[in-house]
Parts: C-alpha cells; structure tokens; sequence
C-alpha cells in the first residue's frame, strides 16, 4: 500500500495544474487560456464539496468515472505532478487484467480507494496492494481499515492467500494500521524504493520503505481482524527490550550497541509519533532520523529478524511509537 509513482502520463492530465496548485484550485500564471481537463473541474468541485456526512459505503469501482475519480483522488492526496499521476490507460487494462479496485465512498463522493494488481512474487500468486489512499477530510472514520478488510475478502473468494505493499517505516499511522490493526510482518526494506524523491511534497526525504507480507488465512491475522488486541502482549515485550534505536527527549535518535541488540532475540527501534511534522519544520533532524533507522533496520533485517508488531505512544500520548523485530528460527 503506497504512493504511486507511474512515470508515464496519459493524455487526459496534460491540462492539469501540479503539486498543491491543484488542491487549492489556483492556475499557473499565464494558463488562463488554456483548456481544461474534465478531471480537474470536477476535482475542484470534489474540494469545494468535501464536508463529511455520516454515511460512508464501500464498494468496487468498475467504470471509467469511477477510475478517473481514483485518479482525481490520487492527485489530491499526494499532491502529484501529472508525470507521477497514473495514467488512465494503465489503470483500466489493469483493472481488467484481474486488479482489485474498492473505493469508499461518502453519499456519491469517492473519498477513499485501495488498488491492488496481480502479482508472482518467489513464484506464488497473489496481489500487490500498491495504493491505498482516503481524502484528509475523513482520515479519521477507520476507511483505511475498512478498505483493507474489504481488500483482503475479495482476494480470499479468488483463492489468493497472500498480499503484498510498502509503506514508508517512519510514519506512524500507517504502522499502527498495517501492523498492529491488520497482522503484517516484514523481512524486507528498500532503501529508496521510488528514487530518491517524486513530485510529492510527502516524498522530500527519500522514499525509503517496508515491503510488507499479509497471510490473509493466518491465525495472527484472523485474530486481528476479529479485534483482538495485542498492545499489551507488544508493550509488554518492548519492556523487556533495550532500543537498538531510541527517541530521546530532545526528539533526537539515540543509537545503541548494534553487535549486543543483534545478539538477542528481540529488537526494538523507536520513530517519532509525528515524522510529518519533523519533516516540515526540522528537515535535518528528519533526515538523521531516517538513515539512523535505515541503519538499524537493514542490519537487523540481514541479521535475521523480522518486524512483527508497532505500538504507538510507548511513553504517553505525544511520545515515540516502537516496532518489534523477533528472530526468524525457522
């Protein structure tokens, strides 16, 4: 589940303003004249239109509208330029080649989708989920979690037990989802997946990312997707853990004995609870942040661990999140 970063561009975005332009409805100075996309009048009027209701329907998305809205959205989120926006034509020979497209959607408004393609990954088939996205305005109505819970029932009805994504390991929302609400683990990092930037302003510190697995049929998951909740179980673990990685009280990594963390069978590596925010105002302690963890995550990956569960606010409600990494014995 991550951002989509299609450098092709189709030619319905060739009108379309870049970056956050686009979500303010501003033009380019001297485009007054210049035609305009269907797509982007319809996307302003999506902004102008954005107050929640209470409602919110999730269902699959089949139509050329329906995927022009997915690509309207994508725009929106990521605040891409047209180079990075999927091209219309791929999205819909993907969607018919077998691709698993839901959107949610508030009254007739689309306000959230996932995307998943096909996939042969160390020979087995499955799907690559490779974005999931949900308008800022609803981020707080659990549509991520709906989305991938709907996700994960239609790949099960199609006999696939397996779904992939990526997800970038310092933000904390999106670990909370994917590991602690859904049951992801992660024996791979890739150290900028997706170049060094894109066009979006969310990609200015590398693009650095988890490439998680979800065994849909395991246990584990079930457990989760039934509400079980692991936190103390994870909290509990954490405790009893040295961080290879600490958040120290000035919001600076603390490195530890990377030889004596490695030796145990148990990792913890902490990350700040609100890395947009160091991104925006303190770009170079953003920047330590992420090669201290790459550091600490690709060394312990290589050593043998897996990443299996996040817990946010480890010390109080604005405090640092932590993931654990477990020793694989298999």
């Amino acid at each position: 589940m991550d951002e989509a970063t299609n450098r092709f561009c189709s030619d319905i975005y060739k009108n379309l303003p870049v970056g956050r332009e686009c979500e303010l409805g501003a033009h380019k100075q001297g485009s007054e004249n210049q035609p305009r996309s269907r797509i982007l009048v319809a996307h302003e009027t999506m902004i102008a239109n954005s107050t929640p209701k209470p409602s919110i329907s999730i269902r699959d998305l089949d139509t050329i509208g329906d995927i022009e809205a997915v690509l309207r959205l994508e725009k929106e989120v990521w605040a891409f330029e047209d180079a990075d926006v999927t091209p219309l034509t791929l999205a819909v020979a993907m969607k018919a080649a077998g691709s698993i497209l839901i959107g949610a959607f508030d009254g007739p408004e689309l306000v959230g989708f996932a995307f998943a393609f096909p996939s042969l990954e160390h020979g087995r088939v499955g799907f690559h989920s490779h974005t999931l996205a949900v308008r800022p305005s609803h981020q707080s109505l659990g549509l991520g979690y709906r989305l991938k819970v709907a996700q994960r029932q239609r790949a099960l009805a199609l006999g696939i037990k397996e779904v992939t994504w990526t997800f970038d390991p310092l933000r904390s929302r999106n670990a909370h989802l994917n590991f602690s609400r859904l049951g992801v683990v992660s024996d791979s990092y890739r150290v900028n997946f997706y170049g060094e930037q894109t066009s979006s302003p969310l990609h200015t510190n590398g693009t650095d990312r988890f490439w998680v697995t979800w065994h849909l049929a395991d246990p584990r998951v079930e457990a989760r997707i039934k509400g079980k909740d692991f936190r103390l179980e994870a909290l509990d673990a954490l405790a009893h853990v040295e961080p290879l990685v600490r958040f120290n009280g000035d919001g600076n990594p603390a490195e530890g004995d990377l030889e004596s963390a490695l030796s145990r069978q148990r990792v913890a590596i902490e990350i700040p609870g609100d890395m947009d925010r160091v991104e925006r105002d303190q770009k170079d302690l953003a920047r330590q942040w992420r090669l201290v963890t790459r550091r600490a995550f690709t060394e312990s990956l290589k050593a043998g661990f897996i990443v299996k569960e996040f817990c946010r606010s480890i010390r109080g409600q604005q405090g640092p999140g932590a993931y654990l990494l477990e020793k694989n014995n298999q």
